[in-house]
């Protein structure tokens, strides 16, 4: 059946003189109805459609964004090769554009991925337009991976290709070709110093989902988070280890933060999170030491450096704790960033720990956020938590104390230990040394005569 359709003609500068044309109207549609479930694509590999909230979504454009060398090409090209290699026999399934590197170098990458027989197509080209014209087709590739959007350009604009104009116009002539043809195009961004001239953040409102690729030079371990998804959660994140052969998955990451932690040292807790829906558990180390500073140092990795601040006036001015001439060093350990404020108790405890040069509880998660006051609040998905420490043999948990008339969430067999104020994790720790307790000044001064 022939249907007529009217063709939208694309929107003109007017002139000064010229008379605009009259619109049309816009059909609206009711708000309660029924809408399909958006048909997903499954990769193969679980870590990154966890991420992606299921698998990829027909249509979507997805922007990963990371460091320069952090392994976004070497994710990209797995994924086009898993997603290849699982619906293959159907025609060209994925194809991979490569705008910085030669096809030699693509295939040379692919060989020591070791996935170099997967059907995937390869090219190497920067003008949108060809690109446009190759796949703007009927049964065209489920998957076209552009690497990197910076490299792309158009040929109406007369700016340099990286600049924020062919930036913008190359992903929006990309986005139209994915709502189109129903393509799942990913875009590889890279950040730069600033990162919003060439960076990734020009193009996060336009895109459908924003995955962030972040992770230590130092360390192994690669943290895909999602930061913005139109078809799933955000905050979620899959962990990833960068091996000889390229990035395999981390089932349980847990095991892995904590798999050189060793109970009995001092300065060390281990926190119970939450990253999405996944609870993940990591360490927290600590280093207090005097300091020959006028202003001491703080360094801080992992964490938010004004929650630490914070915490450390909790303790010197509600707990009494000798910290305003200390030297304070707190890192995350594994290389994972932690944005909640329920690690703020587990932060407390291993800058405590330090400070009194005594470990914590063996074998005990913490996690609590902290008020001003000193107070401990309570943290959501408490239970999700508990469960995960308990798999990995932890018999102690402390955690802020339940709201008055509320009942506890399961334990799990866990051994909970429940405070409302940071007096009291200062307590646990036994008695403080002296140069740890900041003197403090009498409530009321007597004048003299």
């Amino acid at each position: 059946m022939i249907e007529e359709a009217r063709a939208e003609a694309a929107p003109k500068s007017l002139g000064s003189g010229a008379k605009a044309a009259k619109g049309r109207k816009i059909e609206f549609q009711p708000l309660a109805g029924e809408s399909a479930a958006a048909p997903r694509r499954i990769t193969g590999i679980a870590e990154f459609d966890r991420v992606c909230g299921g698998g990829l979504v027909e249509g979507s454009t997805v922007l990963v964004a990371g460091d320069p060398g952090i392994g976004k090409s070497t994710l990209s090209l797995q994924v086009a090769a898993s997603l290849a290699a699982g619906e293959g026999g159907g025609g060209t399934v994925a194809i991979y554009i490569s705008g910085e590197e030669a096809i030699d170098q693509v295939r040379l990458r692919a060989v020591r991925l070791g996935i170099d027989d997967a059907p995937v197509a390869l090219a190497s080209a920067t003008s949108v337009r060809d690109i446009i014209a190759t796949l703007d087709e009927a049964g065209g590739p489920a998957m076209v991976v552009v690497d990197s959007i910076q490299t792309m350009y158009v040929d109406v604009l007369d700016s340099a290709p990286g600049t924020i104009g062919q930036i913008r116009a190359s992903a929006q002539e990309l986005i139209r070709l994915a709502k189109r043809r129903g393509i799942i195009v990913v875009m590889v961004g890279h950040v730069t110093k600033e990162g919003l001239i060439a960076g990734p953040r020009v193009l996060e409102h336009m895109v459908d989902t924003v995955l962030y690729f972040e992770g230590e030079r130092g360390h192994q371990f690669r943290i895909l988070r999602a930061v913005k998804n139109r078809f799933g959660p955000t905050d979620e994140i899959g962990v990833f280890e960068m091996t000889d052969s390229g990035l395999a998955e981390v089932s349980n990451p847990s095991a892995l933060f904590l798999g050189e932690h060793e109970n009995g040292a001092s300065g060390a807790a281990v926190f119970a999170g939450m990253e999405g829906t996944r609870p993940v558990l990591v360490e927290i180390q600590a280093l207090v030491a005097r300091s020959s500073l006028a202003m001491p140092r703080r360094a801080v990795v992992g964490c938010d450096q004004a929650r630490l601040a914070m915490v450390l006036a909790v303790l010197e001015a509600r707990a009494g704790l000798a910290l305003a001439g200390q030297d304070v060093y707190l890192n995350v350990a594994g290389g994972l960033r932690i944005h909640e404020p329920a690690a703020d108790l587990a932060v407390a405890a291993a800058l405590v720990s330090s400070l009194a040069d005594s470990p914590a509880p063996a074998k005990t998660v913490i996690f609590g956020e902290i008020g001003l006051s000193g107070e401990v609040r309570p943290v959501g998905q408490r239970a999700a938590r508990l469960k995960e420490a308990a798999k990995l043999g932890f018999d102690q948990a402390i955690v802020p104390a339940g709201r008055a008339g509320s009942r506890p969430a399961g334990t799990t067999g866990l051994k909970v230990q429940e405070i409302k104020h940071v007096q009291d994790l200062v307590a646990s720790f036994g008695a403080m040394p002296k140069r740890a307790r900041r003197a403090r000044a009498p409530a009321m001064m007597t004048r003299g005569a």
